[in-house]
């Protein structure tokens, strides 16, 4: 597993505003650097309370703060958008319910290089939107090797050395409709106490299958057999058969692999010949949901032999 990032993300203009339907007022410098999730709305600052104020954070202005800046008279206008601009450097400004922007603040903005944008869509709105963005943007991550699938609604993480079969699993749990999210290495954020993992994008729907070569398999099997990014739920290591190692045969051991500080349930599966390890993935992706809405076989079977 590699180190986690630190918050700190770098996000080109174009991307940001196709992301978030945003028009393009000023593109500024260009790019925008994000190290904090949460959304500025700088009515306080404009009546000159700077005490906690956090530069880094993106600027909302909605229909009081633009109503308040109209209250100002120009020269009033101009001395109190220039403190906030003065601050430091602000990823970006953006003017909900497609309210004109005053001209001051697009002087400033172009003084500072700092990137403009408009939606028509209401405050809060647009402002859930960006804590949402930024949440998954900021959120604490890793990659892992291994191979994410979603069986039957359930996130799989299929871990194991190169060459126990985990793609080639893979490729028979999608010709049975399950859908690919990653394939060798997945980037998994820790979202809300949530671990979810996605494919980086350099590689994303590609397979790589030993004595074929590599296959995109959105192309091949069509885009219902792969999937953004999914919730892990279970982690199922495959490894080699070794005959002195003693596996769980009931289910009841209750293993767990730890991901960004969240305990993830695993299981650990022998790979010999003649195992159809497709099927196995399948029986564990539906105990798992049984176990989840509270049922058990092992414990039940185990109650029946104590009951008799």
């Amino acid at each position: 597993m590699d180190e986690m990032w630190l918050p700190h993300e770098t996000v080109m203009l174009d991307k940001f505003a196709s992301d978030l339907n945003l028009e393009v007022l000023h593109a500024g410098r260009g790019i925008l650097t994000f190290t904090n999730i949460s959304v500025d709305r700088p009515g306080l600052r404009l009546a000159g309370f700077f005490s906690m104020f956090d530069s880094e954070r993106i600027m909302l202005i909605g229909q009081t703060e633009h109503e308040y800046m109209r209250s100002f008279s120009p020269e009033e206008r101009v001395e109190r958008v220039k403190k906030l601009f003065d601050c430091g450097q602000i990823p970006c400004v953006v003017f909900a319910r497609d309210l004109p922007v005053p001209p001051e603040m697009m002087q400033f903005a172009r003084e500072t290089g700092t990137p403009v944008f408009r939606t028509g869509k209401m405050t809060t709105v647009i402002m859930a939107q960006l804590y949402d963005y930024l949440s998954k943007l900021l959120a604490p991550k890793t990659t892992m090797h291994g191979v994410l699938m979603d069986v039957f609604g359930a996130g799989i993480l299929l871990t194991g050395e190169s060459g126990v079969g985990k793609s080639e699993t893979a490729m028979e749990l999608i010709k049975r409709g399950h859908r690919l999210v990653a394939d060798d290495s997945v980037l998994v954020k820790n979202i809300e106490n949530k671990i979810v993992g996605t494919a980086p994008e350099r590689i994303r729907y590609f397979m790589e299958l030993r004595g074929i070569g590599i296959i995109n398999v959105k192309n091949m099997y069509g885009s219902g057999s792969i999937l953004g990014e999914k919730e892990i739920e279970l982690v199922m290591e495959l490894e080699h058969w070794k005959r002195d190692k003693e596996y769980d045969r009931i289910g009841g051991e209750g293993g767990f692999q730890e991901i960004l500080g969240i305990k993830v349930p695993k299981l650990t599966v022998p790979v010999s010949p003649g195992r159809n390890l497709a099927i196995l993935i399948e029986v564990a992706a539906r105990n798992h949901r049984l176990k989840s809405m509270g049922y058990d076989a092992a414990q039940e079977l185990i109650q029946r032999t104590i009951g008799r």
